[in-house]
């Protein structure tokens, strides 16, 4: 098989020409929710704490039903305590979803701050090598983040977390569309060209 033959094979098998408007579609409405939750943070960050804590209690659910198919009794201990563990920090989050709120907006403030410190450490580890002015400026801007939503914490937990949210849709649903729109057939792109007069 030509190395021809294979690019062709490769290319046709993630090709999107028969599914792009699908996937615009798709990305129309991942970028349309993530507007709506760029325009009701507080609501999107109550509901990222209700689905959290909805999540971690199926995952104690889980974690108790494998302690019944669980080898030894160390193993089963072990995935009782982790269910344990998960259903309380679960009940926890849904019975004051704010509170936890507050919690994510504190965990995204040190991820930010030590994301900051180590894209900064790889700048001046770098050296000179090519791309490491943009990760300084992406650690200073982490950095600065970090330190105005710790200034104005704990305020920041109303909206913090639903604009991140909303911020990432939005920018999911953007890039969907782009690859839609890029993956369009050539037929789709350019009207076809009009019959001379007088063809059959």
């Amino acid at each position: 098989m030509s190395s021809e033959t294979a690019d062709t094979t490769y290319a046709e098998g993630v090709s999107l020409e028969n599914d792009w408007r699908p996937l615009a579609i798709a990305g129309g409405i991942v970028g349309l929710i993530g507007l709506l939750a760029i325009a009701a943070p507080v609501v999107t960050g109550l509901s990222v704490s209700i689905v959290l804590g909805a999540l971690l209690v199926v995952g104690g659910v889980v974690h108790g039903v494998h302690a019944f198919t669980a080898r030894g009794w160390r193993g089963s201990l072990w995935q009782v305590t982790l269910a344990i563990v998960s259903v309380l920090a679960g009940l926890a989050v849904l019975a004051a979803p704010a509170v936890a709120l507050v919690t994510l907006t504190l965990v995204l403030v040190a991820y930010l701050f030590v994301d900051g410190i180590v894209e900064l450490g790889m700048a001046l580890w770098m050296g000179s090598a090519p791309g490491r002015l943009s990760i300084a400026v992406s650690g200073v801007i982490s950095l600065v983040l970090a330190g105005l939503l710790w200034a104005g914490f704990p305020a920041t937990a109303a909206w913090a977390i639903g604009l991140l949210v909303g911020v990432s849709l939005l920018v999911t649903g953007f890039s969907m569309v782009s690859v839609a729109m890029a993956s369009r057939p050539v037929e789709d792109v350019t009207p076809p060209a009009t019959e001379p007069r007088g063809a059959a």
